[in-house]
C-alpha cells in the first residue's frame, strides 16, 4: 500500500462478465500482470463470481481457482487489501446474467498516484469522476466517421463548389 495516503493514486473497479462458467479462460491474466510488473496498477481486491442458471450466487477468492485460470495474478493474492464488503460484492452480483461469470476487479491506479498527490498538496480536491464506456467511445468516433462520410459524397461537393 502506499507509504501514506496523501500518495495513495485513485482507485478504480470494474465488473467483467463472461458468458459460461469460466473467467476468460486464463487469456486476461497475463496482460493484468504486466500492468502490475510494471507498476501501473496495484490489485486491491479481486472476487470471482459465479451466477448457475437457476440464479445461485458462487463466490471465490483469487486462493480458489485453478492456477490455469489466473496465471500469474494467483501471486498477487498476498497483498491485496480487501476493500470489497460483502455487501458490495452481493450489489455487483445482481449485475451478472444466470449462467454467467465475472471478476471484480479494485485496483489503485499508481501511474496518477504522483499527480493526485500534488493536487492535494497544492489545496486542490476531486470533486466529480466519472468513467465513459469504451463502447460509447467506439460509438461516437463511428458516428463521427459516418456523418464525414456523409458530407464527403459527391452530392455534397457538388453544393459546396
Amino acid at each position: 500500500m502506499a507509504e501514506t495516503l496523501d500518495e495513495l493514486g485513485p482507485v478504480d473497479w470494474i465488473v467483467v462478465e463472461f458468458p459460461g462458467p469460466n473467467f476468460g479462460n486464463g487469456q486476461i491474466a497475463p496482460f493484468l500482470d504486466d500492468l502490475v510488473k510494471r507498476e501501473l496498477v496495484r490489485v486491491l481486491d479481486m472476487v470471482f463470481l459465479r451466477k448457475t442458471e437457476d440464479g445461485t450466487l458462487e463466490t471465490a477468492e483469487i486462493s480458489d481457482l485453478e492456477e490455469g485460470q489466473l496465471g500469474e495474478v494467483r501471486m498477487a493474492e498476498a497483498e491485496l487489501a480487501m476493500v470489497l464488503s460483502e455487501q458490495d460484492v452481493m450489489d455487483l452480483a445482481a449485475t451478472i446474467e444466470p449462467g454467467h461469470s465475472a471478476a471484480v476487479l479494485v485496483w489503485e491506479n499508481l501511474w496518477a498516484a504522483p499527480f493526485g498527490s500534488a493536487i492535494r498538496k497544492a489545496g486542490g480536491q476531486l470533486v466529480a469522476s466519472g468513467r465513459i464506456p469504451t463502447q460509447a467511445v467506439i460509438a461516437a468516433f463511428e458516428a463521427d466517421a459516418q456523418a464525414e462520410d456523409e458530407t464527403q459524397t459527391p452530392e455534397a461537393l457538388k453544393e459546396g463548389s
